[in-house]
């Protein structure tokens, strides 16, 4: 029989341990919340510049990348794709943030069929999504990519920013269903967020990206290839701060350009002291010159930010 001290003693114990684990960042993800994310393979054309170039793309939900997933580190996420019966080919869904089985979770779904699985997002950073279906160069490089990040649990791990965008580079193919081409790396421009010259406010249809002097701009950035990689170095600053996959435990400091391959992913911090404009390119220069370069524009008057992905006018609605 247990002594009444030998009880009070494992029940502190256990107190003390459970207070510890808190401390530590050891504890249960008791405060994660469940997300249901659904998505629809899209094959559908969509405009790619500001001269009203269409890009016979597969996407999900229709916009290339499809749209960003943001979680909690230990948060659950159901997922589900549906490739609906006016589709004609096979599609995918490939998480580069879950830790699950390969051939049962990201097998190709037929047209008319949906799969559902369930992940956690047992790491934070930014991670690559994208469709997983052969041939998967194609798949992708047609526009089925996009986002996940995944926030530190602990809110104060990242210094707090004042805006944050999401940039995903991308090759540009004029004659999307030649495979072979794509196997000879012979892109005829190169995007982001699915846009050539997207935010240059300098080319013709091109947005921008909005801060004000001083702010802590944040860019979380994915490069879903299918093949070059890309050098990301923003002209006339140097990053303050870079972070591998985005993980806070990854940290570079005073980084002039840092290399992301197809299929990974990088967190970006600068902070601009003066008015101006500051492309934000890859260093890759075959790659910026024909599409890949993202102006920053710092000015006093900059309107506050809310869109990860900021429309462009080639993108806004139609006036009724």
């Amino acid at each position: 029989m247990m002594r009444r001290g030998s009880r009070q003693a494992l029940a502190i114990a256990g107190t003390t341990a459970i207070a510890l684990a808190g401390l530590l960042g050891q504890s249960s993800y008791a405060s994660a919340k469940t997300h249901d994310v659904h998505m629809t393979a899209v094959e559908s054309d969509i405009v790619i510049d500001g001269g009203g170039e269409k890009y016979a793309a597969w996407t999900f939900n229709g916009t290339m990348p499809g749209p960003v997933v943001r979680v909690t580190e230990g948060d659950t996420i159901n997922f589900t794709l549906t490739n609906p019966a006016t589709n004609k080919n096979p599609h995918a869904m490939d998480f580069h943030a879950a830790e699950v089985d390969f051939l049962k979770n990201y097998k190709s779904v037929n047209t008319g069929e949906t799969i559902s699985y369930t992940f956690v997002a047992k790491k934070p950073g930014i991670f690559f999504y994208h469709c997983g279906a052969p041939p998967m160069i194609q798949h992708i490089a047609r526009g089925m990519f996009g986002a996940i990040i995944v926030d530190p649990k602990d809110a104060s791990a990242l210094p707090k920013a004042d805006r944050e965008y999401v940039l995903v580079q991308s090759e540009y193919f004029k004659n999307p269903g030649d495979v072979q081409a794509m196997f000879d790396r012979k892109f005829d421009g190169m995007m982001f967020n699915g846009g050539i010259f997207k935010y240059h406010p300098f080319v013709t249809g091109g947005g921008k990206l909005d801060a004000k002097p001083g702010e802590r701009v944040r860019i979380y950035f994915v490069n879903a290839g299918p093949n070059e990689f890309s050098s990301f170095h923003p002209i006339g600053e140097i990053w303050d701060n870079v972070y591998e996959s985005g993980n806070p435990a990854n940290k570079l400091t005073g980084v002039q350009t840092y290399v992301v391959g197809p299929g990974s992913a990088a967190t970006f911090d600068v902070v601009v002291e003066s008015a101006g404009a500051y492309p934000l390119v890859t260093h890759s220069l075959t790659g910026a010159l024909r599409g890949a370069i993202a102006v920053l524009v710092a000015s006093p008057d900059a309107k506050p930010s809310t869109n990860l992905m900021p429309m462009v006018p080639w993108e806004l609605p139609a006036k009724k």
